[in-house]
Order: structure tokens, then sequence, then C-alpha cells
């Protein structure tokens, strides 16, 4: 398997295995963790981390060498394929943090934009190598790296084919946290200061986000006044606000 699936706890942990490869996103990869985000997603995990074996790669990029010479429909296929497995990652009801550790190239800087969070180790290279090639983002890089970073930016990576250190990734916004040391141990930190709370409104957070992104501002409104009324209407709002009034913890059965 290209793809180890454990837990910690109650954290999910997606490893691509293909370290002598840095990791590269080849078809059984994909296929491997289209399957593991399938297993995530009928499960019980409060939140999902999903790194690269060893210490030099998150994921350098897609197998070169299995994309060579493919026919423009095949060509056209993978893509869709690949798309359709971030687009699963995506759309997890848990969140998810990616974990980057060295490079993050091509797809995989599209696998960590997938991710809900991005942790960078202070090695982490960032970058969209593909027009280096001839090439462009094919598993959604050009649209979800413009709504992270805005147009400008955006346009100026993809075009320019730069790397980006980890430095200036905190600083655009590119990951949300630099550390030091043991990264899994971080990304288990760091997804614990959510997964204590209501995984229905966590949920609902981030779908009136991710939906208002691609709406103008009117109907973003209106997404956000019909999820906040679910919310409300959940049992977790109404344990929230007894317990806020009875001055004690909440304790959230996630809906």
């Amino acid at each position: 398997m290209a793809i180890r699936l454990t837990r910690i706890d109650e954290l999910a942990l997606v490893t691509l295995a293909r370290p002598q490869a840095l990791n590269a996103l080849n078809f059984a990869l994909l296929r491997d963790l289209d399957a593991a985000l399938e297993q995530v997603a009928a499960g019980d995990a409060r939140a999902l981390l999903v790194t690269g074996a060893g210490d030099r790669a998150f994921c350098a990029g897609a197998d070169l060498r299995e994309l060579q010479g493919r026919p423009l429909a095949a060509a056209r296929a993978d893509a869709a394929f690949g798309q359709r497995v971030l687009d699963r990652l995506e759309a997890l009801a848990i969140p998810s943090i990616a974990l980057v550790n060295g490079y993050a190239f091509g797809g995989g800087l599209e696998l960590a934009l997938a991710c809900t969070f991005r942790i960078a180790a202070p090695d982490a290279r960032l970058g969209f190598p593909e027009i280096r090639l001839g090439l462009i983002p094919g598993y959604g890089g050009t649209q979800r790296l413009p709504r992270l970073l805005g147009p400008a930016r955006a346009l100026e990576l993809i075009l320019s084919g730069r790397t980006v250190m980890a430095e200036e990734a905190l600083a655009i916004g590119l990951v949300n946290r630099i550390v030091e040391g043991d990264l899994i141990a971080a990304g288990c930190a760091f997804a614990r200061e959510m997964t204590g709370w209501s995984l229905l409104a966590l949920r609902l957070a981030r779908e009136a986000v991710r939906r208002g992104l691609s709406a103008p501002l009117t109907e973003g409104l209106a997404i956000e006044a019909d999820l906040n009324a679910l919310a409300r209407a959940s049992a977790d709002a109404a344990e929230g606000i007894a317990a806020f009034l009875e001055k004690r913890r909440p304790v959230f059965r996630d809906r």
C-alpha cells in the first residue's frame, strides 16, 4: 500500500508511504488515498492529519513517469480523478491538517491546499513548478490557491514556478503555523484546539465559509443565516448555551 492509515486516539493519520520517490502522487497512491479517505469519512475520527513518510518530502508532486506520453483523453481523465480524490479530502466533515515536512511541490501542494489547515516544518518548501515543464497544475491548484491567497499572489507563484520557503509561506498565509520538533505531535495539539467542540458546529462553520467564497456577498450572507439557524436548532447548541449559563464545560454529542 502507498498509504498508511492509522489512529492517534481520536485523530486519524494518513501517511503517504513512498519515501523512495519523495512520496510522489502516482495513480496507485491516489487510489489508496481515495480508499483511505472513504474509511475516514465512515469512521469516528474527530480530525485528520496528513503527512509524508521520511524527512525529505511531504509530497514532491505527480509522478512524471506515469504522465509521460498519455493521450489527451487519458490526461483529462487523470486530472479529473486527482481532483475527485482531493475534493473528497476537502469535503470531509472533520477538519484536516497537512503536516508539511520538506518538499510540497505540484500535486503535493495541491494535496495540502485541499486540507483545512497547513502546518509546516522550518525546512518546508512549497511551490508549483509545473510551468517550468510546460505544464500547469491539474489537481485543483489554479482554483484553490487564488481562493486562499488572492489571484495576484497566486498567479505570481503559478506563473513563476518559484519555491516558497516556510517563513514566506507563513507570511503570505499559505501555511497556518511553522513548528519546530515533532510535526505529528504539533499537528495533534493543533487539531485538539478544535476536536473538543461540536463536530456539527465545526462542519456548518466550514460549509458556510466554503460555500460563501464562491457566491456574491448577499448570497453568502443568506447561506450563513441558513446554517446559523441549523446550528441553533441543534442539541449541541442547547447544551453549549446551558453550559455557559451554568458556568460549566459543555458536553457535546455532535448532534
